[in-house]
């Protein structure tokens, strides 16, 4: 089962800090029910397997996607923001997926039609 995944390269370097950093066994992709539009993602450094998550390989590190999701995050992009916002340099990863109808205004959920 290939659910179609990119992990940017940026993404991947960033995922790997923060597994060094938390002594992870690999990062969850994942999507909760929250929000003002319905959905979050859930990213996460692992220290656990769960047995339920598709595991993949990508750039040497186990992603670990959750398959009660995996619908949704068919086709999921995964990159690495820097960017300068007051004098504060903000950094976190950036979810584009084709599933994704709309985004809420401060853009932390979205929705699905």
């Amino acid at each position: 089962m290939n659910p179609n995944i990119v992990i940017s390269d940026a993404a991947c370097a960033y995922i790997k800090k923060m597994l060094d950093k938390q002594n992870g066994v690999g990062f969850r992709l994942s999507v909760k029910k929250t929000g003002c539009s319905g959905y979050s993602y859930l990213p996460t450094i692992v220290d656990v397997i769960n047995a339920n998550d598709l595991v993949i390989e990508k750039n040497g590190m186990n992603i670990f996607i959750d398959i009660a999701w995996l619908d949704l995050l068919q086709g999921l992009h995964v990159d690495y923001l820097e960017e300068e916002k007051s004098g504060l340099k903000q950094k976190r990863l950036v979810f584009i997926n084709p599933n994704e109808s709309s985004r809420c205004g401060c853009g932390e959920s979205f929705h699905v039609s």
